[in-house]
């Protein structure tokens, strides 16, 4: 992570956008006083849906529940036919905000700890822009707002609802705010920029009994243990040493008391990987590890393997057109971050399964501000001054794919 902020050069922000930006930090701060959880957007959706209607910009509503997509047509003479999609998410997270800023959230309980009321913001502003300068592009954008990004996920209900047909989609775009760069960095790539995550839980069954006795007894607690180590020797001895994986085992538990043997325990975790050709590898060894392991113990197992989202992979062309805004945008070439791949997950992924895309980073830490906090804590804010450059990315990013 670059940690001190690099200079931000406002002139490279158009003024129409500068003057705009107060605009957008308000509604920022609104949609952050009021987060919801995934599915759950009903204010967040009511708010969006009523700018886009005072501004007259045609708009469709419920789509996978809460999500919305906005339609908007340029006039100018040019590639009229295509269509460019551009995507933010809406949900916020289950967790309790320690900030002290008074735009803190209303909601008990709930927060937006991971910038998405900021990516809302952003395609406010950008729709609000776009269609105030329709006479500037030639084709259709469509501004994709979507619940449900932090689970169970959003974009594989919107995609089988429809939103990327009528008109279909030439490419798609979206941004994340992102703290564990600068203000005034751009990260993108092209290939994969974010991994593929996946989820298991297992019970181990055993047999209790006292803690004086083990004899008669199979310990599950015993039996857990060597699956956790077990299970890190996958990508310590399965994968290949020049590709990257994770298998974590976040929580455990069992047992009631010091002197009982438990009968059972419980474990979970996620499995995070970059290439796709795991995409079945991992749930198999899992099993096989557990299998083993519980056999050679007597016990016996409950194994619950799910897949969450695919990896996020970008397509060489569309990674160029933001590259090549971003360097108008930022400085360079310190301000343009290629290598800026990370183990978490992101179902933008779905959208890019079905039409070419890019996903990328916006820098918007500021340790000079105390802004700095990682992403998912419960004090995590952003430099809002990351808004008015995420509108001019994806203004720049319309006008250069059509124009």
């Amino acid at each position: 992570m670059l940690s001190t902020p690099l200079s931000v050069d406002v002139s490279r922000i158009r003024p129409d956008i500068q003057q705009l930006q107060p605009q957008i930090v308000t509604w920022r701060r609104r949609l952050h006083q009021r987060p919801e959880l995934g599915f759950r957007e009903v204010l967040t959706a009511e708010f969006v849906s009523q700018q886009l209607q005072t501004w007259g910009i045609p708009h469709q509503t419920g789509i996978a529940k809460t999500g919305i997509v906005a339609k908007i047509v340029g006039t100018k003479a040019g590639k009229i036919g295509k269509v460019l999609a551009i995507r933010a998410d809406m949900d916020a997270l289950p967790i309790q905000e320690l900030s002290d800023v008074i735009y803190r959230s209303q909601h008990e309980g709930v927060m937006h700890a991971c910038g998405h009321d900021g990516h809302t913001a952003i395609a406010l502003g950008t729709a609000y822009y776009l269609w105030q300068h329709r006479q500037d592009f030639g084709g259709t954008v469509k501004i994709i707002f979507q619940p449900a990004e932090e689970g169970p996920g959003g974009a594989k209900p919107m995609i089988e609802e429809g939103v990327l047909q009528n008109p279909d989609v030439d490419a798609i775009i979206g941004l994340h705010l992102w703290n564990n760069l600068p203000l005034g960095t751009v990260g993108v790539r092209s290939g994969t920029l974010m991994a593929a995550v996946e989820s298991f839980k297992c019970k181990i069954l055993g047999k209790g009994g006292h803690g004086a006795i083990p004899q008669q007894t199979i310990d599950a607690i015993v039996v857990s243990a060597q699956i956790v180590s077990a299970l890190q020797t996958i990508v310590a001895r399965n994968i290949d040493p020049l590709e990257s994986a994770v298998v974590t085992v976040g929580k455990l538990h069992a047992g009631t008391a010091n002197n009982i043997i438990a009968d059972t325990a419980k474990l979970s975790g996620t499995v995070r990987y970059f290439n796709p050709k795991y995409a079945e590898y991992f749930r198999q060894r899992v099993e096989q590890i557990i299998a083993g392991i519980c056999q050679s113990h007597g016990a016996t197992y409950e194994l619950d393997y799910w897949h969450l989202y695919p990896p996020v992979i970008n397509n060489a062309e569309i990674a160029e057109l933001i590259r090549s805004v971003a360097v108008e945008v930022v400085e360079t070439p310190v301000g343009v971050v290629p290598e800026c791949q990370t183990m978490g997950g992101e179902d933008m992924s779905f959208f890019l399964q079905q039409v070419p895309g890019c996903y990328f980073f916006l820098g918007s830490a500021n340790p000079d501000k105390n802004l700095a906090y990682p992403h998912h804590h419960p004090r995590f804010d952003f430099d809002e001054t990351a808004l008015g450059m995420g509108v001019e990315m994806f203004v720049r990013c319309v006008e250069k794919f059509f124009n």
